[in-house]
């Protein structure tokens, strides 16, 4: 009964000539210093999923498979700023504190058959989070380092690149040629910990390097590609924007793009490079700096253009959602609808967007005296297929739209109920009368929960809990920000998830239901 679907993906990457290009460019750096390379990696290391929205057929651990292939000539060195564990910063794809993330990273490097062999925990001030995680940390055994913030920078050179600065902090204890130097997110402390470890290699009488493992944007794009104005809408919060690289075009009179902040900080970083080595810096600019080949993985244009404009949508949601749960001010936002009519971005583009605001509608419609909120969704499957959902009193929309999607899968009767009603009172019971919950209906977690009990005893329950893994990177779209339960469902789903800046209850207080 099981009704298979065959899909042939639009590819615009080549992953395999990607893997080739980049491995050769570190061997090269590495061999243009002595066989010691400090190598900073921006953005993502695993599960880098906005490449692989953006660039359809990038694998988005691409990156770890390339460390793997050099795993015996290097060290791994991961930094985690101080302040973000102290405010428990979120990394928003696995809504999971930096802290956490911190610990998975070592687990999944561990997985990869790589060793990281330090935490780095920078600006470190003996914050009382901090010093908790040093210990945690220790307590498994992890060699951790702390660094304070380097004493008068970026105003004195002559102080940062002396022993009461870089030389203050220890130096973390390499022995391989490559150092891979990462961090759960932007400000970890990346660089400083590459500058400190490259002092005291200076004073040790290694002539070390510096290299930055960049992935976007992408620097022999043009300036206006939309694979590099999705990544001003990544980090839109930052305040990020892709700019001519002016000193790349000076020295080589070539037009090359990097991103604001690496092109105002290069002359102050070169400026300590060279203090630090005695000579002057190999590096004419700050593309000379990195190690980015992505761009010559690309095979078909008019996917990543389209991918792109697609993820660009996507992060305006984000934003939208975030500035309605106060996470992120005003002029981001603005921000962020201007980089919508850069490249003349609608909502209504998404194609999952109309499909779930008109179930929304429906749902107001069979409703009629409910004075609730009627939540809608969709999905587009991979064939196409526009698959919807609505909220009732038993199930979250989001509820609805996977179970529908699932039988749709299966080949199942859109009439079939998978769930039956003594399993469903049985759950609502225990939220409402044992639990004391406030909303009973069936979250999207709890569903799936329910789900594979039915799928015990029942056949048709069983097919259909086996095509959960056909949605995977599938779009869906709600009408409503989801709860906690649906958020971690879809999370673990692995979805595209957008959602209306709007909340699905009128509780100011939501709890996981």
């Amino acid at each position: 009964m099981n009704k298979e679907v065959y899909i042939v993906k639009k590819i615009g990457f080549d992953n395999e000539k990607y893997l080739k290009e980049q491995t050769a460019a570190i061997l090269e750096k590495v061999n243009q210093f002595n066989d010691k390379l400090y190598l900073e990696f921006g953005g993502k290391l695993l599960y880098d999923y906005h490449a692989s929205r953006v660039l359809p057929g990038f694998d988005p651990n691409v990156k770890m498979r390339l460390l793997q292939k050099l795993k015996d000539k290097i060290d791994v060195i991961l930094c985690i700023y101080a302040g973000d564990i102290e405010r428990k910063k979120v990394r928003a794809d696995f809504g999971i504190t930096y802290d956490a993330d911190t610990l998975k990273t070592i687990d999944d490097f561990n997985e990869w058959g790589i060793k990281i062999i330090a935490v780095v925990i920078t600006r470190y001030e003996n914050q009382p989070p901090a010093k908790a995680f040093k210990k945690k940390l220790e307590h498994f055994g992890i060699k951790v380092y702390t660094h304070k913030f380097t004493k008068d920078y970026p105003a004195d050179i002559d102080m940062i690149v002396s022993d009461e600065g870089y030389g203050l902090n220890e130096p973390v204890k390499t022995t391989k040629p490559i150092v891979v130097v990462t961090g759960p997110g932007p400000g970890s402390g990346k660089l400083a910990t590459c500058l400190c470890n490259l002092y005291h290699e200076y004073k040790n009488g290694v002539k070390a390097g510096y290299a930055k493992f960049e992935t976007f944007p992408i620097w022999n794009l043009p300036l206006k590609h939309k694979v590099n104005i999705a990544y001003e809408a990544a980090t839109v919060d930052l305040n990020d924007s892709v700019l001519i690289d002016h000193h790349h075009l000076e020295a080589y009179n070539k037009e090359t793009v990097n991103y604001n902040r690496d092109i105002e900080a290069f002359p102050l970083l070169k400026r300590i490079i060279e203090k630090i080595a005695g000579e002057e810096l190999i590096y004419k600019s700050p593309t000379d700096m990195g190690v980015n080949r992505a761009g010559f993985g690309i095979v078909d244009d008019d996917v990543i253009q389209e991918a792109s404009h697609q993820e660009i949508i996507r992060r305006y949601f984000r934003c939208a959602c975030e500035y309605a749960m106060g996470f992120v001010d005003k002029d981001i936002l603005n921000r962020s609808e201007q980089i919508m009519e850069k490249v003349n971005a609608k909502v209504e583009d998404r194609k999952v967007v109309k499909p779930a605001r008109q179930a929304a509608i429906d749902a107001k419609k069979e409703g009629k005296g409910n004075k609730g909120i009627f939540c809608g969704a969709a999905i587009e499957l991979k064939d196409g297929t526009i698959i919807i959902g609505k909220n009732s009193p038993l199930m979250h929309a989001s509820s609805s739209l996977i179970i529908n999607t699932t039988k749709h899968l299966a080949g199942l009767p859109e009439n079939m109920h998978l769930l039956p009603k003594n399993i469903i009172d049985s759950i609502t019971y225990l939220k409402k009368e044992v639990l004391n919950g406030k909303m009973v209906s069936l979250d999207l977690e709890e569903t799936l929960i329910a789900l594979s009990i039915c799928a015990i005893s029942n056949p048709a329950a069983q097919i259909a809990l086996e095509n959960l893994k056909n949605l995977q990177n599938c779009e869906v779209h709600l009408t409503h920000i989801p709860t906690p339960g649906d958020e971690a469902g879809f999370r673990k789903l692995c979805v595209n998830l957008t959602c209306e800046p709007e909340f699905s209850t009128k509780r100011l207080f939501i709890n996981g239901n």
